[in-house]
């Protein structure tokens, strides 16, 4: 064998590895050149054009899909600059991580849409209100349909008798984007609605104590719903990694770990 050919076998033998713990192969993010650090890009197939994910930071993550740009949570401790203003956000809880003034004006254009629970559109009145179960369809250079989830926790509380989210003040989100289903979890633990959830093709989910999941609980969670595709986030704490072991051997779920800190 000549040395030159020894990294392609390395390779190979990598990708075989892979294949037989993970059932596929992961997907590795292009990176794209801002003013800051280049950035991690993954490309998605729709139905209706190619998608684009790209982390920012925290729970915050930007879409591009048909000329269409699409922020959920931005939040000031992101770097937005070299990317283009909002055609729509989405706001999912009050908590300043989540809604964030100064993160909604650095994206925020003179037409952008904001959507959002009911208790974050009293803070901000441009919002406009989807409630836990309603479902909402907005032309974005295609037919982007959007369902708030329900995203509460079960146990978790800042004293005994309280929690830190309760049932219905804040949304997560399923987008349906040419045919393409994509979950962002907000801030919950694992609850039924969550494990009922269909047809899932990417899910970003939290893991970061005290106030939502363990990276273990976040993967039994995973287990139930069976994203093909799932991006831990909002993390902060937490190490992504024992999220990824514990869905070692899971067949058809693909874990991306990215850079979101």
């Amino acid at each position: 064998m000549k040395i030159m050919d020894v990294p392609k076998s390395l390779s190979a033998l990598c990708a075989l590895f892979l294949l037989a713990v993970y059932g596929t192969l992961p997907a590795s993010p292009q990176l794209i050149q801002s003013t800051g650090q280049p950035r991690e890009v993954d490309i998605e197939k729709t139905a209706s054009g190619n998608l684009k994910i790209i982390p920012i930071t925290h729970a915050s993550v930007m879409l591009q899909w048909r000329g269409k740009e699409i922020y959920i949570d931005p939040w000031g401790q992101g770097d937005y600059s070299a990317l283009e203003k909002s055609d729509l956000i989405l706001i999912t809880d009050i908590h300043p991580d989540h809604m964030d003034p100064k993160g909604i004006a650095a994206v925020k254009d003179d037409d952008t849409i904001i959507i959002a629970p009911e208790a974050v559109a009293n803070v901000i009145p441009e919002a406009q209100v989807l409630r836990n179960g309603e479902r909402k369809s907005l032309i974005m250079g295609g037919t982007l349909t959007i369902e708030a989830v329900p995203m509460y926790n079960l146990t978790r509380g800042p004293s005994p008798g309280q929690l830190y989210h309760t049932k219905g003040r804040g949304n997560g989100y399923v987008l349906d984007m040419g045919g393409k289903r994509l979950y962002f979890s907000g801030d919950t633990e694992c609850v039924p609605e969550i494990k009922s959830l269909e047809r899932i093709d990417i899910a970003f989910l939290c893991m970061n104590l005290p106030y939502t999941m363990t990276p273990q609980e976040a993967a039994d969670c995973v287990k139930a719903f069976r994203p093909a595709i799932v991006y831990p986030y909002h993390y902060r704490g937490q190490d992504p990694n024992v999220f990824a072991d514990a869905l070692k051997g899971e067949k058809n779920i693909e874990v991306r770990i990215r850079k979101w800190y």
